[in-house]
């Protein structure tokens, strides 16, 4: 019974991130982050209890508060089927969606096992660097921009100066910037969304060759599932953003100098990744609503048992989905 269970369970993960990309997509440059998650929230949760997997939320929205969000240590599913690690980002890009920007996507993956994704704790941003599978195995975390550079360059076929980095647009990152700039490589900027960033280096016929810089840590987990499913590689290192930062890393017995692998942030072999496009951008394309009560989405669904990477598009009768479902799609 479970090998057919394992196959459903990417359709399964996709309704939870269209149904949260159709709500989020409300908001649409309206100004109001608040409004945006709690629509993409509301979204996952209506489909995510109906799912037949055992799951506990190991990056969600944070400690449970007042508000009813995807918490961290939340019980998902139904219950029964698989055993799983589960991680959300009902809006990888909030401010996006709210300022009306590209780049924006609504996430979900599961791993097998109880404990099979890390749990970043309180620290909350992560160095990271991270590629498709043509310059897996070739980068190092710890060596010279310059040098990875070079490395990347001779494994996707290219001269530095035609490789593109990713780099968030942060303070934090300006030294890679600097590191890039100096060796003649290109750099796109971005504002937010640093899961698709990652991710579209491991495109097929991909433009952008690495994504490099200080992040978020449960974004590091998000885009490790996914590039466990496509063979790309991500290494990251928790960055303390102060002294009580270190502080504490030291209290709780955590190694700020170990680099984590992806085998490190996802440990299962079986793990299941979905994404629907919100606000279009490098990976997928936005919600688009196509007339009364009609939508259309662009999805991508990956596995890592099969490295079967799906793309969906879908269009969607928003009349029929409310009937069936609590949602507020207005």
């Amino acid at each position: 019974m479970a090998e057919p269970i394992e196959r459903n369970l990417g359709l399964d993960l996709v309704r939870v991130t269209e149904t949260a990309a159709l709500g989020a997509a409300r908001w649409l440059g309206r100004g109001d982050k608040e409004k945006v998650d709690q629509a993409a929230v509301d979204g996952m949760r209506l489909h995510l209890s109906t799912i037949e997997i055992d799951g506990v939320v190991v990056i969600g929205e944070g400690e449970k508060d007042e508000a009813p969000m995807l918490h961290n240590g939340e019980r998902v599913g139904n219950g029964r089927g698989l055993v799983v690690d589960v991680a959300v980002d009902p809006i990888d890009g909030t401010s996006l969606t709210a300022a009306g920007l590209p780049g924006a996507i609504t996430v979900i993956a599961i791993a097998e096992g109880r404990g099979s994704m890390y749990a970043p704790g309180p620290l909350v941003y992560m160095d990271k660097i991270a590629v498709g599978p043509e310059a897996a195995g070739r980068i190092d975390l710890e060596a010279p921009v310059a040098e990875n550079l070079a490395q990347i360059a001779k494994a996707n076929g290219k001269d530095v100066g035609d490789l593109r980095c990713l780099i968030l647009d942060r303070p934090r990152n300006q030294g890679y910037i600097d590191a890039v700039r100096s060796v003649g490589a290109r750099i796109s900027i971005f504002r937010d969304g640093d899961v698709a960033a990652a991710i579209s280096t491991a495109q097929e016929d991909h433009e952008a060759d690495v994504m490099l810089g200080i992040g978020g840590s449960p974004e590091a987990v998000l885009a490790a599932a996914a590039l466990k499913c496509v063979g790309g590689e991500i290494q990251c290192r928790l960055w303390p953003r102060d002294d009580g930062e270190s502080a504490l890393a030291a209290d709780l017995g955590l190694d700020l100098h170990q680099v984590m692998t992806v085998d490190d942030l996802v440990s299962s072999d079986n793990v299941f990744f979905a994404a629907t496009g919100v606000t279009g951008g490098e990976f997928l394309d936005p919600v688009a609503f196509t007339g009364e009560d009609r939508a259309e989405t662009h999805s991508v669904i990956m596995r890592s048992k099969t490295g079967s990477v799906r793309y969906m598009f879908a269009r969607h009768d928003l009349n029929r989905l409310r009937a069936i479902s609590s949602l507020t799609l207005d």
